[in-house]
């Protein structure tokens, strides 16, 4: 029983580091996801006004 008991204790704490480092790969995803759906909100809204309205913007932006 104890054999058991001592196997249980060590797959407990084996899975949850492992269920650690998934919640931390879905997290760091998260972010990168985040900053792609940015980007095509960029993306969208240059191919709604053309390419001569978003550059007036990105030099306004810029200021230049």
């Amino acid at each position: 029983m104890m054999d058991t008991e001592a196997k249980l204790a060590v797959h407990e704490v084996v899975c949850e580091e492992r269920y650690k480092k998934i919640q931390e790969r879905f997290d760091d995803g998260s972010k990168r996801m985040s900053r792609i759906e940015h980007l095509l909100y960029g993306v969208i809204i240059i191919v709604l006004f053309g390419p001569g309205v978003a550059g007036d913007l990105i030099r306004h932006i810029l200021k230049l």
